[in-house]
């Protein structure tokens, strides 16, 4: 089963600044409903969706509470219709500076686990509470978002990049299960964005540095992830499922 991306209603956790904002747009541009997700950020939320017009709306929830995305939902549903794709960016507090992040001889468990709670169990939370819809309606699209550093992992951001390696595994374990439902779970993984909030504190000499190692000699953007995005959401993805699709301009291949 397809449907275009005009007739889906999609949920972006973290959807109210930076790559999530980015990918919100992109699915209003496409002519989508779009459910923005934000936990902190309201007022960034709610001038998104203004923004975009009555296809668009903001819900407030912290994804790794179940109680707050069950409700979030049924609002969802009755405002938009209940989510057909879910892409889960939100992100835990984190800022893209290496000088500022614990190295292994400082690291806690603590610092990880806060990094999971988001990365994982939001993704899980959202997950069983769309299931029964995509499994009653035999559709279903479900990507998170990765990172490069699985494969490169040149900065010391530990907490993050284990987290999202376990996010990666949920992903490919939701797609053998949920497969025979015709539900197609991916994962699209940026590396450096140019820019958003989380590496605005990024030295301005680190973009150069990736700029210049990179085959397509640019850093990538969030819009330019965004459209990862919808193509894993679009009908164009249909016999796609359990794959990470980097995303970074050739930065790091596989």
């Amino acid at each position: 089963m397809t449907r275009p991306l005009f007739d889906l209603t999609v949920l972006v956790t973290g959807g109210g600044r930076g790559l999530g904002a980015a990918i919100v747009r992109a699915f209003a541009r496409e002519g989508a409903r779009v459910a923005i997700n934000y936990r902190h950020s309201k007022t960034e939320a709610d001038a998104l969706a203004a923004s975009l017009g009555p296809r668009a709306a903001a819900f407030g929830a912290d994804v790794t509470d179940a109680a707050q995305v069950a409700a979030m939902l049924a609002e969802i549903t009755r405002t938009l219709g209940t989510p057909d794709v879910l892409v889960h960016n939100a992100l835990a507090d984190f800022s893209f500076n290496g000088e500022a992040r614990s190295h292994l001889d400082r690291l806690t468990w603590d610092e990880i686990a806060a990094q999971a709670e988001t990365a994982v169990g939001g993704a899980l939370n959202c997950l069983q509470a769309l299931r029964t819809h995509w499994q009653a309606q035999g559709f279903g699209r479900m990507i998170t978002i990765g990172t490069n550093l699985l494969q490169n992992p040149v900065v010391p951001y530990h907490d993050y990049t284990a987290a999202k390696g376990a996010l990666l595994a949920l992903t490919r374990t939701a797609a053998k299960e949920l497969g025979p439902m015709g539900v197609n779970v991916n994962m699209v993984s940026g590396g450096l964005l140019r820019t958003t909030d989380a590496s605005r504190a990024t030295p301005e000499a680190v973009f150069d540095i990736v700029a210049h190692q990179t085959p397509l000699g640019r850093v990538t953007t969030p819009e330019d992830l965004a459209d990862a995005v919808l193509f894993f959401a679009s009908p164009w993805a249909r016999a796609i499922t359990g794959q990470n699709l980097v995303v970074d301009g050739g930065l790091v291949f596989g």
